[in-house]
């Protein structure tokens, strides 16, 4: 006969329902416990008086779903996050996918693919990361190809720079960030370079030199953006 294997889950709802049968317990008191119906509690017990064991084994277990996404879209999904949405939150991450790549993933479904490549939202809470970073340290150990211990320090290097960062907005327009920079941009002396860069896209929308940053360098750029625009946005 072959020996039925049950997962904690599943040995749970057998124990509960065999004791019940055993003892002829209460069902609403076995439902309360494993947060059932009585109705699917009496389908268990009938389940139970038949089969036995085995009728605790879920019936889907060890098969690929048939709406289960492939290998091919899951490393896409991977590539996009790492190069052009890696700030993302993965609930972010979920809607640009929809509104910019015509990929339709849920919130759980995108942070599954994610996490299964060891790659966290910037939100990640302080306990996930250094349980993350833990279990890539023992799989370093346990590595035996130089390729594949320089691909999981990368995923340690992504996880230590994870930090929690403001979500990007969703439309063009909806936010600008502007700021000036000092460098030596062109010839032997620094100079300011005042910018507005949109929040949602990243594209430069203004920029404008000066010796120094100063309110006249921001007022070009503020000009530059409603004389092409041609409506204010939100700073």
């Amino acid at each position: 006969m072959r020996k039925v294997v049950l997962t904690l889950k599943e040995k749970h709802k057998y124990d509960v329902i065999k004791k019940l049968v055993e003892t002829d317990g209460n069902k609403k008191r076995a439902a309360n416990e494993l947060k059932l119906s009585e109705r699917q509690i009496r389908r268990l017990v009938e389940g139970y008086k038949e089969f036995g064991k085995a009728f605790f084994v879920h019936g889907n277990r060890g098969r690929k779903p048939v709406h289960a996404l492939s290998d091919e879209l899951k490393n896409q999904i991977e590539d996009l996050y790492n190069t052009k949405y890696f700030d993302c939150t993965y609930t972010q991450f979920s809607e640009f996918l929809a509104e910019r790549e015509n990929i339709f993933v849920s919130i759980d479904e995108a942070r599954c693919i994610l996490k299964e490549r060891y790659i966290l939202s910037p939100r990640s809470h302080k306990i996930t990361k250094k349980n993350i970073k833990k279990l890539l340290n023992q799989k370093k150990k346990q590595a035996t190809s130089k390729k594949e211990i320089a691909k999981i320090q990368a995923n340690i290097v992504a996880i230590e720079d994870a930090h929690p960062r403001q979500p990007r907005c969703i439309y063009f327009g909806e936010e600008i960030q502007i700021d000036a920079s000092e460098h030596v941009w062109f010839g032997n002396q620094k100079s300011q370079l005042h910018a507005a860069i949109d929040d949602s896209t990243g594209q430069v929308l203004a920029a404008y030199f000066d010796d120094q940053e100063t309110l006249n360098g921001y007022y070009n750029i503020y000009y530059q953006i409603l004389t092409k625009y041609r409506y204010s946005l939100s700073f």
